[in-house]
């Protein structure tokens, strides 16, 4: 008897260790994710400006994320096969990894004044890598977590996505004041290598039948199931929400360390004051954001955590008039990224329970790549709206177009309906 009772709590001791160590794996992979991303938005931008390149051009290599809007076109590649070793989340996995970490130290290797071309196509296969780890990175979360603890569990997982901007949006910086560039690419490359011992470390996860049998069924089924779910007309606002829910504080962000050197503050403080205090804030917000999620639901945190973000973006606005004031500097990036690791949280959480287990990479990555989209093609004319507008105007208009997005909330996530996950585990 004594035996019997005990055999729940080691049921229960087990359960926690199993939710403990996934929650664990999504710390690693988030930071791996979120590692190269950042490489693009905040390392490669500063590089850029302090080597002479003019803020027109630097807008435009935002292009170079052109594989982030089109990673669903090949994640049936890898939904059907596999590679000869670890495995068909794992093995595509590691690839990528060692990829990325081969790509950034040869970028560091280059000069913006006499290998301008060859950075832009190191900087496109840097997206391709990025693009592709994710869409397994992805597939692998959705598969490993139940459906109870993806929304804690994708929070946990933007939460370490959010704080690899640390290396290349604050200690990269700082090192630049001080060693050449190649060796801070070399040093902030080096921090691909949690990820790949983590992928080398994991299990692959269970899988939802039998993989794809051949390329048919690995591209047809994931989008007919997606259209016929609902109907043509629920498929297009599901669509159209994801596209323009991120849209507005997406491009507030593009040109975030050039503005701030505009302004005059030199990269040391921004590494310091900008970088630092928007990361612990983001990391606040993520952990804030996983505890509100599970009490108020995902359609609500759309809500909530939408307005937030939408406001933030006016800080930055609000900066652009003050000018060089290092205090309001951590305030303005605190609230930003506050408000931004709560607003990703809840999209974050949205697509993974839109989206068909069975079809995991495919429709991950679709929903995903349409998300990327601003980032991509909006964010390349940044710099042309700021020059016909100046840095006031230009917040303004991130801050407009974070209304359209918010307005199809009351299609896509009605205030007073839970979220309702179609898929059970």
């Amino acid at each position: 008897m004594p035996a019997a009772e005990a055999q729940p709590n080691v049921t229960t001791s087990e359960n926690r260790w199993q939710r403990n160590r996934a929650f664990l794996i999504c710390v690693t992979l988030g930071f791996s994710s979120g590692l190269p991303l950042f490489i693009l938005i905040n390392l490669l931008t500063a590089w850029l400006k302090t080597e002479g390149v003019d803020l027109k051009s630097i807008g435009l290599f935002a292009l170079v994320g052109f594989p982030y809007t089109w990673k669903f076109v090949w994640s049936p590649l890898m939904d059907r096969f596999s590679m000869p070793f670890l495995g068909r989340r794992r093995g595509w996995m590691l690839v990528t990894q060692l990829g990325l970490l081969v790509v950034i130290m040869a970028m560091g290797q280059l000069s913006p004044q006499t290998d301008l071309m060859l950075i832009v196509w190191l900087c496109g296969t840097l997206a391709f890598f990025s693009a592709s780890q994710d869409i397994v990175i992805d597939a692998y979360r959705r598969e490993m977590l139940t459906d109870n603890q993806q929304a804690p569990g994708i929070a946990v997982f933007v939460n370490a996505y959010k704080f690899a901007t640390l290396v290349p949006g604050s200690l990269s910086l700082i090192l630049s004041d001080h060693f050449s560039w190649d060796v801070v690419f070399l040093f902030t490359a080096l921090f691909m290598l949690p990820g790949i011992i983590t992928t080398l470390l994991i299990k692959e996860p269970q899988s939802y039948g039998t993989p794809p049998k051949n390329m048919r069924e690995a591209v047809v089924l994931p989008f007919k199931e997606f259209i016929h779910r609902k109907g043509v007309k629920h498929a297009l606002l599901i669509l159209s929400f994801i596209f323009l829910y991120k849209l507005g504080d997406s491009m507030a962000v593009a040109l975030q360390t050039p503005f701030f050197l505009d302004l005059g503050f030199t990269r040391t403080e921004i590494g310091v004051v900008a970088k630092s205090s928007g990361l612990w804030a983001s990391l606040a917000g993520g952990i804030l954001g996983a505890y509100w999620l599970m009490k108020t639901g995902i359609n609500r945190g759309l809500w909530i955590f939408g307005v937030l973000q939408a406001v933030a973006i006016l800080g930055f606005a609000i900066l652009a008039k003050m000018g060089l004031s290092l205090w309001m500097l951590g305030v303005v990036m605190a609230a930003d990224t506050f408000a931004i690791g709560l607003g990703t949280a809840a999209f974050t959480a949205y697509i993974a329970t839109t989206t068909d287990p069975r079809y995991t990479a495919t429709q991950f990555a679709l929903f995903s790549s349409l998300a990327m989209v601003p980032r991509t093609f909006f964010n390349a004319i940044t710099g042309y709206i700021v020059e016909q507008t100046g840095w006031f105007g230009f917040f303004i208009v991130c801050f407009l177009l974070t209304i359209p997005g918010m307005l199809l909330l009351y299609k896509i996530a009605p205030w007073n309906e839970k979220n309702k996950t179609e898929f059970r585990k």
